[in-house]
């Protein structure tokens, strides 16, 4: 029976009543649900003091020191993706510079026992700060409303704040009119700014604020995040799964906390959240068996590579996720390799398995691996058939992850270790290909280059030893590079030479560059650095300037010759057009033998 004082509640349903007309019999109200008070974990953890925010420590020693000298500025623009605390910072913010208790009247940062005002600060309500969304005031018009009230003095705090969410949304005219007001506020006026999208806030509107870079959060700062909530939640969650959240969150806080709420009811009460669970909520593809394809793929066993992938692919895994898998674990294997293992924030086990493959392999080799499957990815976004442009990406991984540049192919010749012959290793059981880690794989993938290097008839000279400037013409000539003779010849007037450096006047005409080319062919000719300065004067003359010079004297005396005189005499109008020096024959060796006939 219902207590007197508190008679129950009961309501009539419209929708029944008796056939005259009379209202039916009333029903009791049911009891609220408890799920329709709830407060979900990104609202019931939002941060209540300075200390509370995660990752952001230099803009909060910032803050503190400016509050602590009492030079703080009178608009704030935070700045930063979605989820890493811009709104939250902003109201620890207004309640920092109204704070006000028994003992403390002046702003401050220590927010760890609520003061006078800030319980209506935190529910919104607070008459001196105005909480505003600048997607619903683009308006100019809306914005100077907004400003009339910026003269008039706060009514019961220390400072009028005003808090405008999104600001970028704003309109040219609208950021205008703000202009005026925030170079000169009142002293009693405040503006805290938040955005996404910093570009596009006039950089009028940015200097005159102090900018706050909000940062990205860790995936190691969100994982403790994520413990303590599941702790104070009472609920179980395996390591490996809030890593999972931690990854996918991609540094936001907020993200990685509803991703949290929705993952605590994967399972049933008193149950523990499995990291398995998580995957499937999450739609990404078991990190441990992407770990096993991409070693599949660098082993080049394309069979088993592309068996795992289907059956990866059959669970509903997503082609373009697993392709951002291998991304990860390429550019894990290659930091692995330049740091170790401690870098990889992952299980230890994975990691293990990463940095093995990073041992095995050349940092080139991961290098061009990354490449390769920078453009698969984008094959597999714009493919018809997704699974399809994943399959053939893995195979091209698979004959081509372990492919050597040119140069070491060159110095595996040069240094006469032995190549197998022959086309790719053969794969195991389930198919494959070529490439692959394996001494075997190495030779295989690499054999095409290496013929090809072995074609090229200088590939396994030594580097040239060059004692003189016409040593570089004659090494010029030799590596058939035209250009770079024709200037050298007709250019160049060398003043000094020694091996590894040349000085020389240009000549008028040169080109600008003509000594920069002469320096990297050079020094990849001869594989030591050189260096080579264009003087103001004192040069020989160039070779084709010596060339005509004695071009210009033989013709003198061929002009001189009694003979020639004599032929330009008797023919009139005669010229000589041209001098050229025929070859003298080689004298047989059968006309300078003694004939043995006369010695008998």
């Amino acid at each position: 029976m219902a207590d007197e004082d508190e008679p129950e509640t009961v309501e009539r349903d419209p929708d029944t009543s008796d056939m005259f007309g009379a209202p039916a019999a009333p029903k009791p109200v049911a009891a609220a649900e408890p799920s329709a008070a709830y407060t979900v974990i990104a609202r019931k953890y939002r941060p209540r003091t300075f200390e509370d925010l995660f990752g952001q420590e230099a803009m909060v020693r910032t803050l503190r020191n400016a509050f602590a000298t009492g030079r703080i500025a009178h608009a704030f623009m935070l700045t930063g993706v979605r989820g890493v605390g811009k709104t939250t910072t902003a109201r620890l913010l207004a309640r920092a510079l109204n704070y006000e208790s028994d003992t403390i009247h002046e702003p401050t940062l220590d927010l760890s026992v609520d003061g006078r005002h800030c319980k209506a600060i935190i529910e919104g309500r607070h008459m001196d700060v105005l909480e505003l969304d600048a997607a619903s005031r683009t308006k100019v018009d809306e914005m100077r409303e907004l400003l009339d009230g910026v003269r008039y003095a706060p009514v019961e705090a220390r400072y009028k704040v005003y808090v405008i969410d999104e600001v970028h949304m704003l309109s040219t005219a609208a950021f205008n009119a703000l202009l005026k007001t925030l170079e000169e506020p009142p002293p009693h006026a405040k503006f805290i700014f938040a955005t996404t999208e910093i570009r596009k806030v006039p950089v009028t509107i940015l200097s005159r604020c102090q900018r706050f870079d909000l940062r990205r959060v860790e995936p190691e700062v969100i994982v403790k995040n994520l413990e303590m909530i599941a702790e104070n939640e009472g609920s179980r969650v395996e390591a490996e799964g809030l890593l999972l959240i931690a990854r996918a969150a991609e540094g936001s806080v907020r993200d990685a906390q509803s991703m949290l709420d929705q993952a605590i009811v994967q399972a049933e009460a008193g149950q523990t959240v499995t990291a398995a669970s998580i995957r499937d909520m999450l739609g990404l593809a078991d990190r441990a068996q992407t770990i096993t394809l991409f070693e599949q793929a660098m082993r080049g066993e394309a069979g088993p590579a592309i068996e795992t992938f289907r059956t990866l692919y059959g669970f509903g895994a997503d082609p373009g996720q697993v392709m951002l898998d291998l991304l990860d674990h390429a550019h894990g294997a290659a930091v692995a390799k330049a740091i170790g293992p401690q870098a990889l924030i992952m299980p230890k086990e994975q990691a293990g398995r990463l940095a093995a493959i990073g041992a095995s392999v050349s940092a080139g080799t991961l290098s061009r691996v990354w490449q390769m499957l920078l453009r698969s990815h984008d094959e597999v976004r714009r493919a018809p058939d997704a699974a399809a442009a994943c399959d053939m990406a893995l195979i091209r991984l698979a004959y081509a992850a372990d492919l050597p540049g040119p140069e070491e192919a060159l110095k595996r010749l040069q240094s006469g270790e032995s190549l197998p012959s022959g086309g790719p290793a053969p794969a195991p059981s389930g198919g494959g290909g070529g490439g692959g880690m394996s001494a075997a794989g190495i030779g295989g993938s690499v054999n095409a280059q290496a013929r090809m290097v072995a074609r090229d008839p200088e590939a396994n000279e030594p580097a040239p030893t060059l004692q003189s400037f016409a040593d570089v013409i004659a090494l010029i000539e030799r590596k058939r590079d035209i250009a770079l003779r024709l200037d050298v010849e007709r250019y160049v007037r060398p003043i000094s030479f020694r091996p590894g450096a040349l000085e020389y006047e240009p000549a008028p005409g040169a080109p600008v560059n003509l000594a920069q080319r002469l320096v990297g062919r050079l020094k990849e000719w001869t594989g030591q650095p050189w260096l080579i300065a264009a003087q103001g004067g004192g040069g020989a003359e160039s070779a084709w300037e010596r060339q005509k010079r004695e071009e210009r004297e033989v013709r003198v005396q061929i002009e001189a010759d009694p003979f020639i005189v004599a032929v330009m005499e008797a023919f009139p109008g005669a010229e000589i057009v041209s001098v050229r020096n025929l070859p003298v024959p080689e004298a047989s060796p059968m006309t300078d033998a003694p004939d043995e006939d006369e010695d008998e």
